[in-house]
């Protein structure tokens, strides 16, 4: 296996995390899962009782899974029978785990009734009230798809020797490796999960109150990297010290609490479309001082070349500032200007899109997928108003 590709091994001693605040007295766990144990009043719990309260005290809600797997505990008969929305379901408001992640609660007195009848059950977290994100990373022993698929949206030449790539790892490996950063799975200031199958969850906070969306690394519409999942609004993960038939979800390290989402790897996430569509800015007429530039710029041959400069500042100022400094409304009123001089024939349509879409990747290379969806908008809006630009006057 090349170098560049191989994973070193993840630190596994066992050891007590920090309970949560306010409880900071750890009670040991039974058996070898090395999980931490919040409160002294659970001490004489279960395991998997006493992690369902521990992530509960997080604000981290919790669901049951069936007995020895990863999935949620059956629905009841009805429901079965009867297959309705959650949304339409009475037996969440009756305390009834029905409907997987969507009866997750926070309620201590409902995980004692829920767990003390079924001690046997798994515990799943899920990620979206949790305000978690989680990277599921497989290494499951399949051949890897073609190129295209291996870093959706990353081309790999095919002078790039591939040979070795086998799994997550890798792929999670060669994506942090091209933006200058470390892999994931080596990050030891967050919690860590080893599953049975030899995977990997690292859990992150999503924090800024986004709201990531799930996905497989198999799916041609919204994926990370080949064999690296994404569990957050929407979906469930399941939580450390669950046993199945194949094995328990051990943590990795002594860190017990996930760190917040690195900043590089968000914007990777937001590359690969895991945030919702997001309403693009309603077209907004040009503002006065973007008139008086266009007409100082006038038309015409190299004056093509000033008027763009003049209409793109803003955008280009945005690549100096961090992100939140109104790139979109940027973008979107160079776009309706341009578009109201493509309708005024001073630029051809061409010219138009090039230009904004030089000066969107270069003040947000990350967003590509965005921006081309707000320069059409605003290109679109801006050819319905002409927008009338004075010729040089001759002497």
């Amino acid at each position: 296996m090349p170098p560049e590709l191989r994973i070193p091994r993840s630190d596994s001693r066992p050891g007590l995390g920090r309970p949560a605040t306010g409880h900071p007295v750890p009670v040991p766990a039974p058996g070898p899962v090395p999980l931490p144990a919040p409160i002294p009043w659970a001490a004489g719990l279960s395991l998997l009782v006493r992690t369902a309260h521990w992530c509960a005290l997080q604000g981290w809600p919790v669901h049951p899974l069936a007995a020895g797997r990863k999935t949620p505990a059956a629905n009841c008969p009805a429901c079965r029978d009867q297959p309705h929305p959650a949304s339409a379901c009475s037996c969440l408001a009756e305390g009834k785990w029905c409907h997987g992640f969507h009866a997750a609660t926070l309620d201590h007195d409902l995980i004692d009734r829920w767990w003390g009848r079924n001690p046997q059950f798994g515990v799943g977290v899920a990620c979206g009230p949790a305000g978690l994100v989680v990277i599921d990373v497989d290494a499951h022993a399949t051949q890897p798809p073609t190129r295209d698929r291996i870093l959706p949206g990353i081309a790999i030449s095919d002078r790039v020797d591939l040979t070795g790539l086998a799994n997550g790892f890798h792929t999670l490996a060669v994506l942090a490796a091209l933006r200058g950063q470390d892999s994931p799975a080596d990050d030891t200031t967050t919690l860590r999960v080893r599953t049975p199958s030899g995977g990997l969850h690292i859990w992150y906070r999503a924090g800024e109150g986004r709201r990531w969306q799930c996905s497989s690394g198999s799916s041609p519409k919204r994926a990370l990297a080949w064999q690296v999942d994404v569990r957050a609004h929407g979906g469930y993960i399941v939580a450390p010290g669950t046993r199945t038939a194949d094995g328990t979800y051990l943590p990795v390290g002594a860190t017990r609490e996930p760190a917040p989402l690195p900043g590089w790897l968000a914007q990777e996430l937001e590359r690969t479309r895991h945030l919702p569509e997001a309403a693009i800015p309603a077209a907004r007429p040009v503002p006065p001082r973007a008139w008086q530039a266009v007409a100082a710029a006038g038309s015409g041959g190299t004056r093509v070349q000033r008027t763009l400069e003049k209409v793109l500042e803003p955008v280009e100022a945005c690549g100096r500032m961090p992100e939140g400094t109104g790139f979109s409304e940027a973008l979107n009123r160079a776009a309706y200007t341009l578009g109201g001089l493509v309708a005024a024939g001073r630029l051809t349509q061409q010219e138009a899109e090039q230009a904004l879409t030089r000066a969107a990747a270069a003040a947000r290379p990350t967003q590509e997928r965005r921006a081309r969806q707000i320069i059409c908008s605003g290109l679109t809006a801006g050819q319905q108003r002409p927008l009338p630009v004075e010729r040089e006057r001759r002497p």
